[in-house]
């Protein structure tokens, strides 16, 4: 992969001073996202725990490979845990942390949006549904690629005709109102505030031209990998019987479609690699100090002036 670079260590209870904006009583009292399926069953048929543990099946990952988690929460800790990776810092914005919650991991306070943290410190980064809470998921991206070594693995919303159909008939949602009822009206939305978030969701081509357009050096190794994820948290918060029964109704078609088509998934996970310097490198490229920059010789051989 490319070059290693010094890498950094994560602050650890780095969390800024202002006070958090007071909860309301009925706020729940974990200050990570939820709701997730963290007993050990669920894990067992979790799309994030698949997806970890076929990269570290095919070497992509190893148990001791250093990780950051963005956007982070309880949820992470429990599925890497499942998945037998030792070295990882979890990170988010929510000046609640303390610091030991994720504990045997660290903690970060690191916005995605703008990582405290120098080029190539964590050999990957991992974000589980958290770029579409940030104002840029675009810049989310490109942070968490400036501060990977190797790659990044992003589990985010799929765009397309289903999820498009599902938000026009109420069984799916524009903006995340739902998770922010769920976290006691207080956080949850846009950059974790009250403010519902827009669910900003990816199709193959945004993520490979994000990423061409933010590192324009070589041919990067992307791959993804897809799943039908139903929202039955929101659903059963729902009051209406109807939307509920209908959501039923339409679960088989859903999961057949997603069988069959996998591109019809209205979740995936993209795993980008950055490629090796200096041999990836595109031919006008060369990097004799590790760093790519422009190979005279090579555009004066295939160029003339006018």
């Amino acid at each position: 992969m490319t070059t290693p670079t010094p890498t950094a260590t994560a602050r650890t209870r780095t969390a800024p001073t202002p006070p958090a904006p007071p909860a309301p009583a009925d706020a729940p009292d974990p200050a990570v996202a939820k709701p997730r399926p963290t007993e050990p069953a669920a894990l067992e048929r979790d799309f994030y725990v698949d997806t970890v543990r076929r990269l570290l099946r095919d070497g992509t990952l190893t148990p001791t490979t250093r990780v950051l988690v963005v956007c982070g929460g309880d949820y992470d800790r429990q599925s890497l845990l499942a998945c037998g990776l030792t070295d990882v810092v979890i990170s988010n914005v929510d000046p609640r942390m303390q610091g030991d919650e994720f504990a045997p991991y660290a903690w970060s306070f690191q916005d995605v949006e703008d990582i405290t943290l120098p080029d190539g410190a964590f050999d990957f980064v991992i974000a589980h549904s958290g770029l579409h809470h940030c104002r840029s998921p675009h810049r989310g991206l490109c942070e968490m690629y400036r501060v990977a070594r190797r790659g990044v693995l992003v589990f985010e919303p799929r765009d397309g005709l289903l999820p498009r159909l599902a938000v026009r008939l109420d069984l799916g949602q524009e903006y995340e109102v739902a998770a922010v009822f769920d976290n006691g009206m207080a956080f949850g939305g846009v950059r974790n505030t009250e403010v519902p978030n827009f669910v900003y969701r990816w199709t193959e081509g945004e993520v490979r031209k994000t990423i061409q357009s933010y590192a324009p050096i070589g041919r990067h190794h992307f791959a993804f990998y897809y799943a039908t994820r139903l929202p039955w948290s929101r659903l059963r918060m729902l009051k209406s019987r109807v939307q509920r029964a209908a959501a039923l109704a339409v679960l088989p078609v859903v999961r057949l479609a997603g069988v069959l088509f996998p591109r019809a998934c209205n979740n995936f996970a993209f795993l980008v690699l950055k490629p090796e310097i200096p041999r990836g490198l595109f031919p006008w490229l060369s990097a004799p100090d590790g760093v790519p920059a422009l190979n005279r010789e090579w555009v004066r051989a295939r160029y003339t002036g006018a």
